[in-house]
């Protein structure tokens, strides 16, 4: 009796025993692994030989607005419409004239607002960062001349007060947080609106 209960207790030391050794050899073939020819240093698209992924500006620490120019001469002749609720009392347009895309990332262009029974006509030049989905204010036009704007700051286009800034990026200037490929493309969306998903 004394025999069958020592020999009944053996396995279950033994199976803990097995799992330590299982265990420990696993150990060892991860440590292996990790002491091989991968280096660690490098980036993984580097070691497959792959090109660097392409720099998003909104998280380059480096990144810097390059030189503003003055403001570009517009006709209100050439305004092509911004697509607004019919309820607005001003009614908005870009010289397409105006439109630019810089190197490094952002679309300046002249918009124009006007009463819509008509009368005063205000300007602003403006500039998009579609990677992040910003806007800022270099200079207003009135009174036939501009001034410029004494601190221009990026302002995030969800917190602004004036939605015409939002419906051209979405409509026109942007696809996704990027700008479009050309001017041209800008202004054919400027004259056949992209419509916003709800």
């Amino acid at each position: 009796m004394n025999l069958l209960s020592k020999t009944t207790r053996h396995p279950r030391p033994f199976r803990r025993n097995a799992e330590r050794v299982l265990l420990l050899a696993c150990f060892g073939i991860l440590a292996g692994c990790a002491s091989g020819p991968h280096d660690t240093d490098n980036p993984d698209w580097a070691q497959a030989g792959l090109p660097p992924p392409p720099k998003r500006y909104e998280t380059d620490k480096e990144w810097e607005e390059t030189a503003t120019p003055p403001p570009p001469a517009f006709s209100e002749s050439r305004l092509l419409p911004i697509e607004m609720p019919p309820y607005m009392s001003l009614k908005f347009g870009v010289d397409p004239q105006t439109i630019t895309i810089t190197g490094d990332g952002i679309v300046r262009y002249v918009v124009v607002a006007q009463n819509r029974s008509g009368g005063a006509t205000n300007a602003f030049y403006e500039g998009i960062r579609c990677s992040t989905a910003e806007m800022k204010s270099y200079a207003r036009y009135n009174n036939g001349s501009w001034q410029d704007v004494a601190k221009p700051e990026w302002k995030k286009l969800g917190d602004m007060n004036s939605s015409y800034t939002r419906k051209l990026a979405t409509q026109a200037l942007c696809r996704g947080n990027a700008p479009r490929p050309s001017v041209g493309d800008m202004v054919q969306n400027i004259r056949n609106p992209v419509r916003e998903v709800q």
